[in-house]
């Protein structure tokens, strides 16, 4: 029996995004002064307002003024140059302070930063390439993502930063893409662009971005479907960090343990333990050790071993899964220490992360999106004599 699902996306330019955006900045600056930095950073915008707050623990402190750049530095770069939010207009508050003692003698003893259960998700779907991620979330990333990037090259005239996007795609009985059944695309635009005019502009982007062979039917894909979309971003609503964790990972596809990522430093297990279990459940999948792969794992805080590790590859498996388990825990180290080593996320790597997902992204060897290296194939291949 078919069934459908879908999953949203929303771009560089949406307020909760913004927020996600600076929080990861100031992580990076902080992070480009002093590797062992900790930080939890919290971001607020509105109109014409960003607030920041959280806790940071460094031997190096930057002045008011960098962190006021670096805030207005990222606003330029989404592209946000309107009258009622932009660099040269917002008034910033300032609350960062120093990290609680309490919380910082367990991290000093390379425990966890905090107590969390953290997932990682992979998946094959058959006849596509999404980059071992549902295709639901993977076709609403890549969508944004390609309409940011004609937008900031100047190829959209008119169209905003503030955008959303959600497919919803039906699956056959064996869980194989049949067809999109539905595609919601609502974009921030210039008062003199017509609602035709935003709709033919976003449905030539779409046939750019979709397969043709899943494009659906016109009367199937919404565009700005309340209609006009001129006041957008922080002005038309209040964005905070962390409030797009189902964007952020796999779409509702997988669970997720609830803990945000951006502006939090790599001893927080509710990111690099994330970042873990999405690159373990991924080399996984591509060594063929299954088709599909979920992992948990639990953390109490100031304590570095597990206290937890749970599989579940959907009855995908070619090997046992308690063996899988066993081989994993033999061939990575997951304490804090030992995913923070393996990834090497002690870089100012995290910026590009606070748009578009943090899964199904390509590393690079400026050291982003590490945790999606597919380096431990081979071993795993080898230890179950799979090739």
């Amino acid at each position: 029996m078919s069934y459908f699902f879908t999953s949203e996306s929303v771009s560089d330019g949406h307020p909760d995004k913004v927020c996600d955006a600076i929080s990861d900045s100031l992580l990076d600056l902080y992070l480009a002064h002093d590797a062992k930095a900790r930080t939890a950073i919290e971001t607020m915008v509105g109109t014409n307002k960003v607030i920041l707050s959280g806790e940071v623990h460094s031997a190096w402190q930057p002045s008011a003024e960098e962190i006021r750049a670096t805030a207005k530095q990222t606003i330029n770069d989404i592209g946000y140059h309107q009258p009622d939010f932009s660099a040269e207009t917002i008034d910033l508050e300032n609350y960062l302070h120093a990290q609680s003692s309490d919380i910082a003698i367990g991290v000093d003893r390379f425990g966890a930063g905090d107590q969390g259960i953290m997932f990682g998700y992979a998946k094959k779907e058959s006849g596509f390439d999404t980059n071992n991620m549902p295709l639901p979330i993977y076709l609403a990333h890549k969508v944004l993502y390609d309409l940011s990037e004609a937008r900031h090259k100047g190829r959209l005239p008119g169209i905003g930063p503030d955008s959303k996007s959600q497919f919803t795609v039906e699956y056959d009985d064996a869980g194989t893409p049949r067809r999109i059944s539905k595609i919601v695309l609502s974009t921030q635009h210039s008062a003199d662009l017509s609602l035709e005019d935003v709709r033919q502009i976003v449905l030539r982007q779409l046939q750019k971005s979709v397969p043709a062979s899943l494009f659906p039917a016109e009367e199937d894909i919404l565009v700005n479907p309340t209609g006009r979309f001129v006041i957008g971003g922080p002005a038309g609503d209040t964005g905070l960090t962390g409030r797009k964790i189902i964007v952020d990972t796999y779409g509702g596809a997988a669970p997720h343990g609830g803990g945000a990522f951006s502006g939090k430093d790599p001893t927080k297990v509710d990111r690099s333990a994330a970042y873990m279990m999405r690159y373990l459940a991924k080399n996984i999948v591509a060594a063929g050790l299954a088709e599909e792969c979920i992992l948990q794992i639990s953390y109490a805080i100031g304590m570095a071993d597990p206290l937890s590790l749970y599989i579940d590859t959907k009855k995908t498996a070619r090997i046992d899964e308690q063996r899988i388990l066993n081989t994993i825990r033999q061939m990575v180290d997951l304490t804090p220490e030992g995913i923070i080593d393996r990834l090497k996320l002690r870089r100012p790597i995290y910026r590009p992360t606070s748009a578009f997902g943090h899964f199904g992204r390509t590393p690079d060897k400026q050291g982003h999106f590490s945790w999606e290296k597919l380096d431990l194939v081979k071993d795993l291949q080898n230890a179950f004599n799979l090739r």
